[in-house]
């Protein structure tokens, strides 16, 4: 802006000079913005040029959201569609977003053009004297930008929200042609010319400026949440008291997912009520009404406060179809409040109650209403496209994260149908399990775990973690547990399953890769063979203590081709514990995996000291406490934990035989066995199991062409193991009434609690379970 010279030298005369005209900035900030928009500095009035008196409010025409925006009936209103009954109006989220930017735009310039209206029709400037341009308050007075950012001073919220302080939408701010503190009286300026125009267009541009500072700070408040509650409760906190002294929320019940078609008639339901408390009344009195008047009816003593059940054709519904948040100041929009809020309600008078649509990229999903206490100025029409504002990024954000969290509950559902329900319980070992996913992540991932039984009352235990967090991940770990399972079902030894395991991974296509750990335990020889590729380390937690970090060679990653798996066999004392984990249980952003690593091992050996050497720690519990080594947001992966008790099967607990397959087998089996549960005190299941071991040897001895095992081992259980050479797997059948044979798996199948048959790459194993108490 030209400097005017406060002398008259060098002055051209007044005739002479050309009548200057100021314009505003074509420039207005986003929402988002946290810069705070004051009135543009070209709207100050020329110095000396009479201003007019009195400054109407914006017009809402002059801005693009006041005739084709959020609150005109060719913006949002077209884009969605308004030829959609009450209960959803199809719409567009793109033409949303443009009306919101449409709406600031409006916002902003009509701040400008409030702050440059002073201007038109200005008279030809007269010279100020120097007491004028030092005189506050006078026409002629025009603070510098940093007083006038002191005047307005900081605004409440700090900087992080950048909000107004409270109050200061509604009523807060001088009136428009209020003359300020310590400026002369109206007309009592130098030269006769009116002060109370500019003070007014001045208050006017910065009410206009603080909607815009409030809308932005809102609206990334809003954004900031991710889930349903966070989303509305910005709302509300970004609301109450700056924009108004209470909000009642209410959201569809249930809410729509996706392409859901919507249903007549819908229920809204009360989802959250925040409010200014003035006073110490009961919970049931907001605070805002008269002494015995109240918003809505206690939520405790009526279910219609928090219920309200909206038809097509009525108030309530016309107002929702609209899109437009309404005042209370109409018939319709008063009626609609009464049916939303319940007929015992007590609503504002005039224009202190606003009811806004929340509504979704295809449907309506809710309603907000703001109100205010009497003795509050009511809101004025740009409160409304500050209400729209609002909304419209409310129900935005409630559509996300309702499409977010259906997505996160498939993504779950998906990861744990593809864990097993239930784990095992072998002879001799006992198993517990943890599967968490990522926090705060819709993204499943490939982290998982098995307990798979073997012959001879071994058990392969497995887990595994697919790289990357995606469906994709999900279903590959789905592909490779199955795998597993089946290849565990052979019998193979650990490096050959995972050998099998890395061409399966190939198969399934490029950068398919995957770490895994595969042990299996015999509990008889007290033994573990541990094969690795790429996987953590176990850990290894002794009876007296110790906890060790096994020391098993780490391989590469399954998926990477030509590359041997190597297996070690370690010794695996009873009353030790072995844990499986996926890396998401020792590696964060804030430690590095073998950090980790240590910290784990060290939490183990300090929770066995709790419990003394002689008795290891709960099995449940100590998952529990393993979980506890992260810390508050310290999981950044989904983790699957795996633990196994080694109780192991004593030597004197274990009978094992070799019979020639000849025709005596069957009677000398029969022997054996009686001789066993004698010793073990077990002859009250005498006659159950020499027939059933003479019925499973008969079978063997026939087909065998080498010599036949037979092992008892006695736990909680009595199992009864009978191996032989030959691959066929025996199936149970109906043997019809002619049939010399047939008949011996029918029995085994009637008098044994569990029995099944296992093929063996030297052969098959058929085993049968009987409970030790009868």
């Amino acid at each position: 802006m030209t400097e005017h010279p406060t002398s008259h030298e060098g002055r051209q005369p007044l005739a002479a000079r050309p009548q200057e005209r100021t314009r505003p900035r074509q420039e207005a900030p986003g929402a988002a913005d946290d810069a705070a928009v004051a009135a543009p500095p070209h709207g100050r009035p020329h110095p000396g040029a009479p201003v007019p008196a009195q400054h109407g409010p914006v017009d809402p025409a002059d801005g693009a959201a006041g005739a084709d925006g959020v609150n005109g009936t060719d913006g949002v209103d077209r884009a969605a569609g308004t030829d959609g009954d009450a209960a959803g109006v199809p719409g567009a989220a793109d033409a949303a977003n443009a009306a919101l930017g449409a709406s600031h735009e409006s916002l902003a310039r009509g701040a400008a053009r409030t702050a440059a209206g002073a201007c038109d029709g200005e008279a030809p400037a007269r010279p100020r004297t120097a007491a004028e341009a030092e005189r506050p308050g006078s026409a002629a007075h025009v603070p510098s930008q940093a007083g006038a950012r002191a005047a307005d001073g900081p605004a409440a919220g700090g900087p992080d929200t950048g909000a107004p302080e409270a109050g200061a939408l509604g009523g807060g701010l001088p009136e428009a042609g209020a003359p300020e503190a310590g400026a002369p009286a109206p007309g009592a300026a130098a030269g006769g010319v009116p002060a109370q125009g500019a003070q007014g267009a001045s208050g006017a541009a910065r009410r206009e400026g603080e909607r815009l500072r409030f809308v932005g700070a809102a609206t990334r408040r809003i954004a900031r949440g991710i889930d349903l509650d966070e989303i509305v409760l910005g709302l509300c906190r970004a609301t109450v008291p700056t924009f108004a002294d209470a909000i009642l929320v209410y959201l569809r019940d249930p809410l729509p997912v996706g392409d859901e078609r919507p249903v007549d008639p819908f229920v809204l339901r009360l989802r959250r009520a925040d409010r200014l408390r003035l006073t110490e009344d009961g919970p049931g009195d907001l605070g805002l009404l008269p002494a015995g008047a109240a918003v809505a009816p206690d939520v405790e003593q009526s279910p219609a406060a928090e219920l309200c059940e909206v038809r097509s054709g009525g108030h309530l519904a016309e107002v929702l179809r609209g899109v437009r948040p309404v005042s209370g100041d109409s018939e319709a929009a008063r009626a609609a409040l009464h049916e939303l809020l319940g007929e015992g309600s007590v609503v504002p008078s005039g224009e202190r109650a606003v009811l806004a649509p929340l509504r979704g990229r295809r449907r309506v999903i809710g309603a907000a209403v703001f109100l205010r206490r009497p003795e509050r100025a009511p809101f004025e029409p740009n409160d409304l496209l500050v209400a729209a504002q609002l909304a419209t990024h409310t129900a935005l954000g409630i559509d996300k994260a309702v499409l977010y969290g259906r997505e996160a509950y498939i993504a779950d559902e998906l990861q744990r149908t593809m864990l097993p329900e239930n784990l095992p319980q072998p002879t001799g070992v006992r198993l517990a399990s943890r599967y968490l996913p990522a926090a705060e992540t819709a993204r499943v991932g490939g982290d998982w775990y098995d307990a798979i039984p073997l012959p001879g009352s071994r058990v392969a235990l497995v887990v595994g973690d697919v790289m990357g967090h995606s469906m994709t991940s999900a279903a590959i770990m789905g592909q490779l547990r199955t795998t597993a399972q089946t290849l565990a079902g052979l019998d193979l030894p650990p490096q050959e399953v995972l050998h099998h395991l890395d061409e399966q991974a190939q198969r399934l296509g490029e950068n398919r890769m995957a770490t895994c750990l595969y042990a299996v335990y015999d509990p008889v020889a007290h033994r573990i063979t541990i094969a690795n590729a790429g996987h953590p380390p176990p850990i290894l937690l002794h009876l007296g203590g110790r906890a060790e970090v096994l020391r098993v060679p780490s391989g590469a990653p399954i998926g990477v081709g030509g590359v041997d798996f190597e297996a070690v066999e370690l010794d695996a004392p009873a009353g030790a514990t072995l844990l499986l984990y996926t890396d998401g249980l020792v590696e964060s952003r804030l430690r590095d995996v073998w950090t980790g690593i240590e910290q784990l091992r060290e939490r183990l050996a300090a929770t066995a000291q709790l419990t003394g050497p002689d008795h290891p720690p709960p099995l449940e519990a100590l998952c529990d406490d393993v979980l506890d080594v992260l810390g508050p947001g310290d999981r950044d992966d989904d983790i699957a934990l795996l633990a196994a008790r080694f109780d192991g099967i004593t030597p004197s607990d274990v009978a094992y035989w070799f019979l020639e397959p000849e025709d005596a087998a069957p009677g000398r089996a029969r022997r054996l066995a009686r001789r066993a549960l004698a010793r073990w005190g077990l002859e009250d299941l005498g006659d159950a199991v020499e027939l059933l071991v003479s019925e499973v040897v008969t079978n063997a001895v026939r087909y065998a062409s080498r010599p036949v095992t037979l092992r008892l081992l006695r736990t909680e259980v009595l199992r009864c193991e009978v191996g032989d050479d030959s691959p066929q797997l025996p199936r149970q059948r109906r043997a019809r009434d002619t049939d010399e044979g047939g008949r011996g798996l029918f029995l085994v199948n009637r008098l044994a609690r569990r029995w099944g048959a296992t093929r063996l790459s030297t052969g098959k194993v058929v085993w049968f379970e009987l409970p030790t108490r009868l």
